[in-house]
């Protein structure tokens, strides 16, 4: 049977072509893809993140790495959905100023459509204005923040003073969420919930509605 510990080397390194092929054998060894995120993908992303921050790594490995992932998720991204789970709502969901970081994002989105959510994708690098049009023009019932390097968390603290002062923080639940991040942390910025991973966001989202 593969070894995901290899699946995730091949995140680290940038190698899309090894990413597509390991995830594939993985998928016909009938490894859970829920398993294939959260031991392989997932772990590797934060890898990448880990050296991005620490100044080993740089864009350009950046970009690699998220491709390898892309990748890896044009198989999966069918599988994990359930087709009649019931509508939940809308769910709005970037990642904050100052964080390229999407894939991480993309993997959340793929979770909370597949368990009944009407995701809208605001992208990377939003700021908290962005934030506040999407919140103050859509009903969305959830904004996600997403942060992953520990310079960008202060703004996810900014965006929700900004949705505070713009008199919109009581019109949506917010949820936060990204490897640097904790629940202790969000407590303490004032956000509703906390996410530690994609897997989990789904479920979150859902108790955060009471559903």
């Amino acid at each position: 049977m593969i070894d995901l510990e290899e699946l995730k080397k091949t995140i680290v390194r940038g190698d899309s072509d090894a990413a597509f092929r390991l995830t594939a054998t993985a998928l016909k060894d009938n490894i859970p893809a829920f398993e294939i995120l959260d031991r392989a993908l997932i772990p590797g992303l934060k890898q990448v993140g880990d050296l991005f921050e620490s100044g080993e790594y740089f864009l350009p490995e950046l970009i690699v790495s998220g491709d390898a992932v892309s990748k890896a998720l044009e198989l999966i991204e069918p599988i994990p959905g359930k087709e009649h789970a019931a509508f939940k709502g809308k769910y709005a969901i970037g990642t904050v100023k100052g964080d390229i970081h999407d894939l991480g994002k993309n993997i959340v989105i793929m979770m909370l459509r597949g368990n009944g959510w009407e995701v809208t994708d605001l992208g990377v690098d939003v700021s908290a204005e962005e934030f506040c049009s999407a919140v103050r023009t859509g009903e969305y019932r959830i904004l996600g923040l997403s942060s992953l390097l520990t310079m960008t968390m202060p703004n996810v603290a900014k965006t929700i003073e900004a949705l505070k002062e713009a008199g919109l923080r009581d019109k949506v639940k917010v949820m936060v969420g990204g490897a640097p991040t904790s629940a202790e942390w969000a407590q303490k910025i004032g956000a509703d919930a906390h996410a530690k991973d994609a897997p989990s966001a789904a479920r979150v989202a859902a108790a955060l509605i009471g559903k």
